[in-house]
């Protein structure tokens, strides 16, 4: 906003000036000057003081230092001029008074003639009788008898207490000393009398800087305690002023310049920036559409007194606000002029409200007049404020017929009543609590209206006519359907009746079937124990046929004869190996049926384990030319137990060699996901048709067609993985398409690292190839 912000308050004219004192000056650095200058001030005239009070005492010291000086010089010089006097007379008492000045210039002044042997041989004035030697008049620590005229004049202090000043010069020839005595009070006399003077005076000046210095300083804390206390008279009207989402004007009419409060930037978000707004400023915030502060002016130069006025302001976000100015025309007793001084309301809130109440008024008017029903409200003087179409139409009433403000009496008047043929007899039914009644009237062409009336809070009442031609019909037809729906019940009771009777022939169906369900898990075990008995019974002639067989092909004791011996040795080897196999398969089968495997997870290494299980298929692979892949992500651990894990590995590696062609691939990767590690056993076999994906995984299960005919196998070691997988708490999941190949996921538990603390035995286990023989699927 350009110049839509103001400094300081400042001196005003007299029609704001309780609003707009001068609370900080134009310039900061002048306030700051203030500041210093009411604490500068008084420490300026206290080191006046000290100043004008050391300078006085030294130059009172000095010119006692001058007299003093003035003294010694013409004590020195007149002992002198006497001992040059004295020589050649020859020293009488005579002459002494004849060398003394006759003035009272130097009063008390004494003239000694001092024999060698420091007799004093001559006085004046005269010395008392027991003075006669100069060491009792000087005292006896007098240096001048010592020092002679070199001593020059010297401040001494008598035997009496007297201070004076002596100076002592020899006569010519040996012939003594002349000794001058001239006491120093008497000089001192004038020096005391401009001393004390100066005194009076400083002490005045000193009593006129002090009386100055309380003035200034009991004016400075009476002009603090003013701004305080129109600081704080200013806080409270703009606090009172912001709490009322009002703002101060102050327009000089004359100068063209316009003053507002803190409230009134903070009303519109503003920043103050200079004491006053100039006009163009200001009418350039008014909305266009609201006027503008000439034509105020034309009317204020109209002899117009008095502004109230409704306009919106643009804030400083860009908005505008309503505002409200109610002002007055004041005289401005400084200069003559005239200042429209008043306050300006937020009135935003309340115009959106209006504008609020507006729209919901016509909303409400636009919904009564879209109800089917025919709507009439009247207020407490029994007077017309709202009703319909239907209502009009009702009752052959005109819209300017039914106005609002209307009394019953008058709109009844110009309508016409509908006739009633017969009210229904729930005519009157009040509700409890309030005056209110509901009843039906069938008219004379056959409609029927349920009427409701109800008083309002304010103690008129509405009414509401509705069609309800439809619903009598309606009625009607619902009572021939209650009629029917009775007798439909009647037929239902029947029917329940008969659904008890198969209910409980159902109920007698359950049983039966728990009893044959318990009787096949009873033979599902059995047979489990049937054949783990049998496959226990068949392993010990088999271990002998496969013993023997590899002695007789092997021909540990001797030749066979004829070589076809030795192929059908190796037959019956081979053949016991795979029944042999095939009864471990049915035998680990039938210990997982029974739950009697108990498996120990530990972390071990997954690198080791999955090459562990491929070093079991690695010289088939070759004979098959079949490429093994290993792709296993370093530091990845599976939470396993050793030799089952061997056993899942082997049997799905296998299976993967067995139905890959020559030239084919076969791949294992290991991954972490999240709290699980994923292994993928990946082959580009034969594949598997996606009909026989969902029975993989059964007992004695086998894909039929080609696979059946091509490989050997009982079938179990799938289902003997996906069992062990599933004890470990994981799962197996199949993907494959025929011709393309397939791929089987292992999902089981990563270890917690309190579970890794201890991975070497579960590695060391992994890592045995021989630890558990895998069986084949």
């Amino acid at each position: 906003m350009p110049e839509a912000a103001s400094a300081s308050f400042s001196a005003r004219a007299e029609s704001s000036l309780a609003v707009s004192w001068p609370m900080r000056v134009r310039d900061p650095r002048l306030g700051l000057v203030e500041r210093w200058l009411r604490y500068a001030v008084p420490g300026i005239l206290a080191v006046f003081l000290a100043c004008l009070v050391g300078l006085a005492a030294l130059h009172i010291q000095g010119q006692r230092a001058e007299i003093l000086a003035g003294a010694k010089a013409e004590v020195e010089g007149f002992a002198r001029l006497a001992a040059r006097a004295i020589a050649p007379v020859g020293g009488r008492a005579s002459d002494l008074r004849s060398l003394m000045p006759e003035s009272e210039r130097h009063p008390g002044r004494r003239l000694l003639l001092v024999r060698p042997d420091t007799r004093i041989a001559a006085a004046h004035p005269p010395l008392p009788a027991d003075a006669t030697t100069l060491a009792q008049v000087l005292g006896e620590s007098e240096p001048l008898s010592g020092l002679g005229e070199r001593a020059g004049a010297m401040a001494l202090e008598l035997p009496g207490g007297e201070s004076v000043l002596a100076a002592i010069h020899s006569l010519p020839g040996g012939a003594g000393q002349v000794a001058v005595l001239q006491p120093i009070e008497p000089l001192m006399r004038g020096w005391s009398a401009r001393a004390r003077d100066q005194i009076v005076l400083v002490g005045a000046a000193i009593l006129v800087i002090v009386g100055v210095g309380l003035a200034y300083g009991l004016q400075s804390r009476q002009a603090t305690r003013a701004d305080r206390a129109r600081e704080q008279i200013r806080g409270r009207l703009e606090t009172a002023l912001r709490r009322g989402a009002c703002g101060l004007w102050d327009w000089d009419i004359a100068r063209g310049r316009i003053y507002w409060s803190d409230s009134m930037y903070a009303l519109l978000g503003y920043q103050r920036q200079h004491e006053y707004l100039s006009f163009g400023a200001v009418n350039a915030l008014v909305h266009p559409d609201d006027g503008d502060l000439y034509s105020l002016a034309r009317g204020l130069a109209a002899a117009q007194t008095c502004v109230d006025h409704a306009f919106r302001m643009r804030g400083a976000d860009g908005a505008y606000v309503w505002l409200r100015a109610r002002a007055e025309v004041m005289p401005d007793v400084t200069d003559g002029g005239r200042h429209l001084v008043g306050i300006a309301t937020d009135i935003t809130e309340q115009r959106a409200l209006e504008e609020t109440n507006a729209a919901s008024d016509m909303r409400l008017r636009d919904a009564v007049e879209a109800i089917s029903e025919a709507f009439v409200l009247w207020d407490t003087g029994n007077r017309l404020v709202l009703c319909n179409s239907k209502f009009r139409h009702l009752h052959a009433l005109s819209p300017e017929d039914a106005q609002s403000g209307r009394s019953y009496t008058d709109v009844m008047g110009r309508g016409v009543l509908p006739q009633v043929r017969r009210e229904s007899p729930e005519a009157g039914l009040a509700l409890p609590g309030m005056a209110a009644r509901t009843f039906e009237a069938e008219l004379t062409d056959g409609r029927w209206l349920q009427i409701s009336e109800r008083r309002t809070k304010d103690g008129g009442y509405v009414s509401v006519g509705t069609d309800i031609t439809s619903l009598k019909r309606h009625q009607e037809q619902l009572q021939a359907s209650e009629r029917e729906l009775i007798e439909t019940v009647r037929d239902l009771k029947r029917s329940r009746r008969t659904l008890e009777l198969q209910t409980q022939q159902l109920a007698d169906l359950a049983e039966r079937y728990l009893e044959q369900k318990a009787a096949a898990e009873a033979a599902s075990q059995a047979k489990s124990e049937f054949l783990a008995n049998m496959s226990h019974e068949l392993r010990t002639p088999l271990n002998a046929i496969i013993g023997f067989a590899d002695v007789m092909e092997n021909a540990v004791l001797g030749p066979l004869g004829t070589p076809r011996y030795t192929e059908y040795c190796r037959d019956i080897r081979e053949s016991g190996s795979h029944l042999l196999s095939m009864i471990d398969d049915i035998l680990n089968m039938a210990r997982l049926e029974a739950r009697r495997v108990r498996l120990s997870p530990r972390p071990i290494s997954a690198e080791a384990a999955v090459a562990s299980a491929l070093g079991l298929v690695e010289a088939a692979a070759r004979d098959k030319g079949i490429v093994l892949g290993l792709d296993v992500q370093p530091g990845i651990d599976l939470l396993a137990d050793p030799s089952a894990m061997q056993q899942i590995l082997a049997n799905l590696v296998q299976n993967a060699v067995k139905f890959t062609p020559a030239g084919g691939r076969v791949a294992v990767r290991v991954r972490r996901a999240g709290a699980s590690t994923h292994l993928f056993v990946e082959d580009s076999g034969i594949g598997i048709p996606r009909a026989d994906l969902a029975r993989l995984g059964r007992p004695f299960t086998q894909v039929e067609a080609q696979m059946t005919r091509s490989h050997k196998g009982s079938g179990l070691g799938l289902a003997i993985t996906r069992s062990m997988v599933e004890l470990h708490g994981g799962s197996l999941r199949i993907r494959s398409e025929e011709t393309v190949g397939t791929v089987v996921l292992v999902r089981l538990p990563a270890p917690t690292p309190e579970q890794k603390d201890r991975p070497a035995p579960a590695r060391a286990a992994a890592s045995r190839p021989g630890a558990r023989r895998p069986v084949a699927a």
